[in-house]
């Protein structure tokens, strides 16, 4: 039987504590809110070993964290890390729970090593091509994701680890920090996205020059040529980027998926079409509770108190057993108000639909 497992931890000490049950129930669960902010595991299965999700709670609600955990190969992107970056961030967009994500690593020193190599070493021409093309198409989807992802570099970020930071929106590195693409040292290309993303942010002809030589740079250099938005001091960046995910969490959640999806696209086509596109994402918000919650908070000299689409009636995470498999994170959206005896259904990631039905739990009533 499968379990879920459960890994909180504080967001000042960073330490763990685990615990492992085949089912948990919600007073568990909801027991752990009583401490400081505090991140509780939302995806840990057999495809993601390496990979955790975790949904930051309390006042940080709405921030989510996945975390690369594969210390014994520096975060190298093999077969099953690479399962488990896609699920990690298809949660994120199908759920309503993310106002902003960040991609950190729990392994000291390093972000992500790029590629398993020794995995590709047993791979044939043809295995090589359907890898690379799965990890340049999870890339696509995480710079696609809707809401903004912070990328928090320590140490080591090469190859696909450094591609996966270009895909973010923001990326921020400690001093201590060495990125490069160095795969014509090994007379291949940047294959998931490096020779497209990189120019546009640092332009041509540096992208020319990282890319031909495969150099190294540190934190103040790829400061100085834009390739980060920040550089702080070693040991730094993950609380900076857990500092601007709190900026980000206490925006307008439609307001700013909106924003990312005209920045994104518009700077893809012409001005003309660029503003039409900006016209479309305004439209967006001009009929949301949140829009006239900002101008009220405005007014009244408050902090507004924004709902959408982040509200959910539980603050609590459920797994049950169907079908062999666990299904994770059960979240009501406001637009139920009350479950009981009823049937539902929800995408589970990997575009599977599931419905469960005669499911008695009552749900307490939207705020």
């Amino acid at each position: 039987m499968c379990a879920l497992r459960v890994l909180t931890r504080s967001v000042c000490s960073r330490s763990y504590a685990k615990i492992s049950k085949p089912y948990l129930t919600l007073n568990f669960i909801t027991n752990q809110y009583q401490h400081q902010t505090r991140r509780n595991l939302i995806l840990d299965s057999s495809a993601s070993e390496f990979v955790k999700l975790h949904k930051l709670t309390g006042p940080d609600s709405g921030i989510v964290e996945v975390s690369l955990d594969r210390p014994e190969a520096k975060n190298a992107i093999g077969k099953d890390m690479l399962r488990g970056l896609r699920h990690a961030f298809e949660l994120i967009n199908e759920n309503s729970y993310a106002n902003v994500a960040m991609i950190s690593s729990l392994v000291p020193g390093v972000f992500c090593a790029g590629a398993d190599l020794k995995e590709r070493r047993a791979m044939s021409p043809s295995e090589v091509r359907i890898f690379v093309n799965s990890l340049r198409s999870t890339l696509s989807f995480l710079e696609a994701v809707r809401v903004p992802t912070i990328a928090v570099l320590e140490g080591v970020a090469l190859g696909g680890g450094l591609e996966m930071a270009l895909a973010c929106d923001i990326r921020i590195c400690g001093e201590n920090a060495l990125m490069g693409l160095p795969e014509t040292g090994l007379a291949i290309i940047p294959g998931a996205g490096g020779t497209q993303r990189l120019p546009r942010l640092v332009g041509k002809a540096t992208a020319k020059d990282i890319i031909f030589t495969g150099r190294k740079i540190d934190g103040k250099e790829a400061l100085s040529i834009g390739l980060v938005n920040y550089c702080v001091h070693t040991g730094e960046a993950y609380s900076k980027a857990l500092a601007i995910a709190r900026d980000i969490n206490q925006k307008g959640p439609v307001a700013i998926r909106m924003a990312k999806r005209a920045i994104n696209e518009g700077v893809e086509t012409d001005l003309t079409s660029a503003l039409d596109l900006e016209e479309d994402c305004y439209d967006q918000v001009l009929n949301t509770k949140d829009r006239l919650e900002g101008l009220a908070a405005f007014a009244e000299k408050r902090k507004p108190r924004y709902t959408e689409p982040g509200v959910t009636l539980l603050d609590e995470e459920v797994s049950l057993q169907f079908a062999g498999a666990n299904l994770f994170l059960f979240e009501y959206s406001h637009i139920f108000p009350k479950l009981k005896n009823s049937k539902f259904s929800f995408m589970f990631p990997g575009n599977k639909l599931f419905c469960l039905g005669a499911w008695s739990k009552t749900c307490g009533d939207s705020a």
